[in-house]
């Protein structure tokens, strides 16, 4: 794991290349279809190297959550259990990561009603409201991140009990896995260069073009996808809200501030082991096999 931009993909190719792996997709954008280009998922080249799993599995206006990932994630690694292959398993979505390896806590079923409620306030006014009901919360989710925000905000309203304080009365204590957990890190100024170099990348590639594409498919502009960093502001775009150039600006800093909010949840899950790329790379597959307990 690590934040965006770090080298995820590549490190996990390399290890792909030396180690029985089969690779399982944990970042929350990378499920869905069609993006591929403003999610940067690895290339049809790149999954050559080894089985992936979990990448485009379903539509920009499905619901997807990470109960449904955890549910589709264990399956995924019984599978490549009996296959006698390492599942590997890679993304930057920490939420995701604890569900698929410690479980979740028992959340009340969704309420239409109530979500009708809230999604006729602005995200400014629900953001508000999350503050003031779960602080903790609201420092991990983005403001932009509506669903998320409006399911804080019902699991409040239905428990009376804050979600971060669900999430510390479960202690996420159902561990079924014996598992060597590797975050990855470089340097800030490092990871913002690249970031900024992989947003131009993006827009080189066609995420303009991949926008479009989406929207003439029919994809429903208040899917959760769209509010991500990128497509949102790509969005904005298009529909004459700000300028390509501010566009491009926004998304090279939303990215960054998101990469810290990253570092920010990482920094608080134990048992992670810190690597530093690019000087410590070598050790990643130096920790793997002495886990694996291969030669």
């Amino acid at each position: 794991m690590g934040p965006t931009g770090v080298g995820k993909t590549g490190i996990a190719l390399c290890l792909a290349q030396k180690l029985p792996v089969e690779i399982i997709n944990a970042d929350s954008m990378q499920f869905y279809r069609h993006m591929d280009i403003g999610t940067s998922k690895p290339t049809p080249e790149e999954q050559k190297i080894a089985p992936h799993h979990l990448f485009s599995v379903v539509e920009p206006d499905e619901s997807f959550n990470a109960a449904r990932f955890m549910q589709m994630g264990r399956q995924v690694i019984e599978d490549i259990a009996l296959r006698k292959k390492i599942p590997l398993v890679v993304g930057g979505t920490g939420l995701y990561m604890k569900a698929l390896t410690k479980g979740l806590f028992s959340a009340p079923e969704k309420d239409e009603n109530m979500r009708k409620q809230l999604r006729a306030e602005s995200k400014k006014a629900l953001f508000e409201k999350l503050r003031h009901v779960d602080t903790e919360a609201s420092q991990r989710i983005n403001p932009n991140d509506v669903v998320r925000i409006i399911r804080a905000l019902e699991v409040f309203y239905l428990t009376g009990i804050p979600l971060s304080e669900h999430h510390r009365k479960h202690k996420f204590q159902d561990a079924i896995y014996d598992c060597l957990k590797i975050c990855l890190t470089r340097d800030r100024e490092n990871l913002y260069m690249r970031i900024e170099k992989r947003v131009d990348q993006m827009i080189e590639n066609g995420l303009l073009q991949e926008m479009k594409e989406l929207m003439e498919k029919g994809c429903s502009l208040n899917a959760r996808p769209f509010q991500s960093i990128g497509y949102r502001q790509i969005k904005e775009y298009i529909l004459g809200q700000i300028s390509f150039q501010d566009a491009v600006l926004q998304i090279k800093t939303q990215t960054k501030r998101f990469a810290k909010r990253q570092f920010t949840w990482f920094r608080n899950e134990p048992d992670l082991i810190w690597i530093k790329l690019p000087e410590q790379a070598e050790e990643v597959e130096v920790l793997a096999r002495k886990f694996l307990n291969i030669v």
